[in-house]
């Protein structure tokens, strides 16, 4: 049997096998966080066999404690894991840096040309299909997360929490691990990893990092690693802050924009979703960057284009920068562009530095209750807010002018469609994305006669 085991392990991981899929993933990447997460879980836990079912949720649980893009830092955790940290440095940089140009682009398209039925009709058909991959997504994580009635009550909890009592997710993420961390101590065996189940154990063939594979070299914790990158991560935040102030005063566009995005990148409890209002207040309200239609407008180009969501801030500086250029006015584009690189930086810099700092600390806790019932609580909260993301997309995609406007029955049925489209008959992601958006394409063109753009 061991021999059978060993047979099936996977070969050690090339560093170019490792590249060509973050760079495939950054521009697959659709569904918001937890489309996401569903697909790096598909492709890495149950396809590639790179990691364990409990290796890749003891990683994904404390990306979910941090401030940031939780699949982007665990797109960033799993390529330190591997290849240490140039490894999480590319795996998270190739998981933004599509977004980023893709956003250039539409932020371009959008401000320059307006509406173009092309574009509407593609969205149109897109975010009814993100809508039944979040769906999925709390389905493949609840059925493995929530094993016993203690995880279906958090859960429960969860989705009450922040559906109906809108309370803050930090707040719903602390109440969690403290349930979690005296449930381990009450009722051990409802919180140990695998719930007491043999399913979880035999659920996938033998992993490249497995339950028990002996921690590699860099993933042990050392004082003067810590200090070296707490160092690091200080000046590459300096030094172009430094930069920005010396060339455009700190009352700058752009000094305050690497100002402000710092702020909010320490504020993402949650996601993307649990910053928005802080985003809005400030880019519209105080700044004025963009005016309330345009906010609502790039958070739709966030929804459909592949990365974090976070990255509606790319979408931000372009508009607050193109309108007003830094470098005269044949530079708006240029202005705009530079402006969404900065903004992306600043933001996703703390993110990287989390994984980084905070990994070997992670790693060496993965076997102990003490530390990993909090975090299996976590995962179960995690499955209802996810849930209620699904309504958040739903209400949105089919009462678009709330519920006092019509019932869109059309994205209904691209929803159900995609839905059974991933679910019972097991069609991949990107090829419901693309169907959907040819559908909602066709079905905008033909409402409004349009053939060519």
């Amino acid at each position: 049997m061991q021999q059978m085991d060993e047979a099936a392990r996977p070969i050690p991981l090339s560093w170019r096998a490792a590249v060509l899929f973050w760079l495939r993933l950054g521009f697959i990447s659709f569904g918001g966080p937890a489309g996401q997460i569903a697909i790096i879980h598909q492709e890495l836990v149950e396809r590639r066999r790179w990691l364990s079912e409990r290796r890749f949720l003891h990683a994904l649980n404390y990306c979910m404690l941090l401030p940031g893009p939780e699949a982007q830092q665990l797109a960033t955790y799993i390529g330190w894991l591997i290849h240490r940290s140039w490894g999480g440095v590319i795996a998270g940089a190739l998981f933004v840096l599509p977004s980023l140009l893709i956003l250039i682009l539409l932020s371009w398209v959008y401000i320059a040309f307006g509406d173009l039925p092309l574009v509407a009709g593609i969205f149109y058909g897109i975010k009814p299909a993100v809508t039944a991959i979040v769906v999925q997504a709390a389905l493949r994580i609840g059925s493995r997360a929530l094993r016993n009635g203690w995880l279906w009550g958090i859960a429960a909890a969860a989705f009450v929490a922040i559906f109906a009592l809108q309370l803050p997710f930090p707040l719903i993420v602390l109440g969690a691990a403290v349930v979690g961390y005296l449930g381990g101590r009450l009722a051990p065996q409802c919180f140990a990893l695998g719930g007491g189940h043999a399913v979880a154990d035999k659920a996938h063939a033998p992993a490249l990092i497995d339950d028990h594979t002996p921690p590699a070299a860099h993933t042990r914790f050392r004082w003067w690693r810590l200090v070296l990158l707490l160092a690091l991560g200080a000046v590459l935040w300096m030094l172009p802050m430094g930069l920005l102030t010396l060339l455009f005063g700190w009352q700058g566009t752009l000094t305050q924009m690497g100002w402000f995005f710092t702020k909010a990148a320490l504020l993402t409890f949650g996601g993307a979703y649990a910053v928005l209002p802080y985003v809005y207040q400030g880019a519209v309200a105080h700044y004025g960057w963009l005016t309330p239609t345009q906010m609502i407008d790039g958070l739709a180009l966030g929804e459909t284009t592949p990365g974090p969501l976070i990255m509606v801030v790319a979408f931000v500086a372009f508009v607050g920068a193109y309108v007003q250029p830094l470098f005269g006015g044949d530079s708006a584009f240029a202005s705009g562009a530079l402006a969404a690189c900065l903004v992306t930086w600043f933001t996703f810099l703390p993110s990287f530095l989390f994984i980084l700092i905070g990994g070997p600390l992670v790693e060496s806790t993965h076997g102990e209750l003490k530390f990993t019932a909090p975090l299996t609580a976590i995962t179960a909260a995690v499955v209802g807010v996810i849930l209620n993301l699904a309504l958040f997309f739903a209400y949105h995609v089919l009462w678009p002018q709330g519920f006092a406007g019509a019932f869109d029955g059309y994205s209904a049925l691209l929803a159900l469609g995609a839905a059974l489209a991933l679910l019972k008959f097991k069609r991949g992601m990107i090829e419901v994305l693309l169907t959907s958006a040819v559908v909602g394409l066709g079905l905008q063109l033909g409402r409004s006669g349009t053939v060519f753009l």
